[in-house]
Formats: structure tokens, C-alpha cells, sequence
């Protein structure tokens, strides 16, 4: 019998792949600080662009220890909502008028076949 034998083996129980030989990219870790008093680490490879805020697990963004605010943060684009969208293709009048063919539509018995 082989030496490997998946015989009584669970599917995705474990992997059958093993790290020799695989050389792993030089990394740093570093400290981001939430305005809310969290502090985490996370890490990069060393070649990587590493980011000024990253966003901490309470929602709030974090600034990379011993970096400075970065100050092309755009402010957040307002909530376009189905009803704001529908006033750009639309007037009320429009829609008043859309209405009240349905509410007709709506009041008109029906013939049966």
C-alpha cells in the first residue's frame, strides 16, 4: 500500500501540503492607534506601501503610529436613496400624474375571459 494513503481521511479535515521549502517574504509589523483608544499591530511585507489609517474593529479609522493625518480624506458622498434617484429622471408632476393613471388602472373592473 502507498506510504500516503488517504484511506479513512475526513474531506478538508487537513491539507496534505506541507511548508519546506517555501521561503516566506520579509515582513514588518506595525502600530496603528484607533482615536477610541484601540491599539493593533498588522503586517506588511517590507516592500509593501504601507497605509497611514487602516480601519479598526470598532468602525473608526486608525493612524499609523508616529504618522501624520492625511489630508486629502475627501468627505463621505451623501446616501443617494430609490426615492433621490428617481427625482433626477422625474418632476412630481410627472409622478403625480403616473399615480393617478395607476390608482385608475387599479379601480377599473376587470373583465374576465
Amino acid at each position: 500500500m502507498a506510504e500516503r494513503s488517504l484511506r479513512g481521511m475526513k474531506i478538508g479535515a487537513s491539507s496534505l501540503e506541507t511548508d519546506e521549502g517555501v521561503a516566506f517574504v520579509p515582513r514588518s509589523t506595525y502600530e496603528y492607534t484607533c482615536p477610541n483608544g484601540h491599539v493593533f499591530h498588522k503586517t506588511f511585507a517590507e516592500e509593501a506601501d504601507v497605509p497611514a489609517t487602516w480601519e479598526c474593529q470598532c468602525g473608526a479609522d486608525a493612524l499609523l503610529k508616529d504618522a501624520e493625518e492625511p489630508e486629502d480624506k475627501k468627505p463621505p458622498k451623501p446616501v443617494r436613496t430609490h426615492w433621490d434617484m428617481l427625482l433626477e429622471r422625474r418632476s412630481m408632476e410627472e409622478l403625480e400624474k403616473l399615480l393617478e393613471e395607476r390608482i385608475e388602472m387599479m379601480n377599473k373592473p376587470r373583465r374576465r375571459r
